[in-house]
């Protein structure tokens, strides 16, 4: 994915760097469980440190400290919103792309302020799709500042996911990026932003809305919720 012109091109928009990372667990007798996903236990630091050493190395130490984005299919989901779980101050936002283990059910409440994606494909194992709704479900109902996408014909590829979130962290990163590497991550004001319906699919500012929004989709811009609704009824993005 690094290779890939279309991420080489967001990264150089959005003067970012690229780091590639691909984690691999002690042989254990329940393979289909990415022990590393469980962040906290020494894979995380493993890229904190790897990020420190890549910035030695370039001699721009200030990297070290530097806010993630973080995107992935499958296991590299997992770790995303993991690391979220464990790190929150130092993401500005994440993807869940179709996976499948999860150790973190309720993120804490710094976590639910970091703003995400979370995906779905309407033909990928029930198991997939049952955990991240639940995960999306349970922490929106905590003023959570994600999104469920679902991708109707969808299996356990990338899809058009990695298209959305190209278009969501263009829109939030602007929003949460100080005017340093060092300064806080910005938090995003939730009445600012747009709802999506899960049923009808209509979209609407969240200041309009009444109570009980948390059962809705919410996005930063309403760019991204028209990209949504067209990943939701497989139709073309549009402007």
């Amino acid at each position: 994915m690094a290779q890939d012109s279309v991420w080489q091109a967001f990264a150089s928009r959005n003067k970012l760097a690229i780091v590639a990372c691909r984690f691999t667990d002690k042989p254990h007798d329940e393979g289909f469980i990415e022990e590393y996903v469980d962040v906290g236990r020494g894979s995380g630091q493993a890229l904190l440190d790897a990020i420190g050493h890549f910035a030695a190395r370039a001699s721009h130490p200030e990297l070290a400290n530097a806010p993630l984005v973080f995107w992935g299919m499958s296991a590299g989901g997992e770790f995303n919103y993991e690391f979220a779980v464990w790190k929150p101050a130092r993401v500005a936002a994440f993807v869940v792309n179709k996976g499948g283990i999860y150790y973190t059910a309720l993120a804490p409440r710094a976590t639910r302020q970091v703003p995400a994606l979370l995906f779905i494909g309407g033909k990928d194992l029930d198991s997939r799709i049952n955990i991240i709704t639940g995960l999306f479900s349970l922490n929106r109902r905590g003023g959570a500042l994600w999104a469920l996408a679902r991708e109707p014909d969808a299996a356990h590829i990338v899809g058009r996911s990695r298209d959305l979130s190209i278009m969501f962290f263009d829109d939030v990163l602007p929003m949460r990026l100080g005017a340093s590497t060092d300064a806080p991550l910005r938090a995003l004001d939730e009445r600012a932003g747009y709802l999506g319906d899960v049923k009808t699919k209509e979209i609407r500012a969240e200041s309009t809305n009444a109570a009980g929004a948390t059962a809705a989709d919410w996005f930063p811009t309403e760019r991204v919720a028209r990209g949504w609704r067209a990943v939701e009824t497989s139709v073309p993005f549009t402007p």
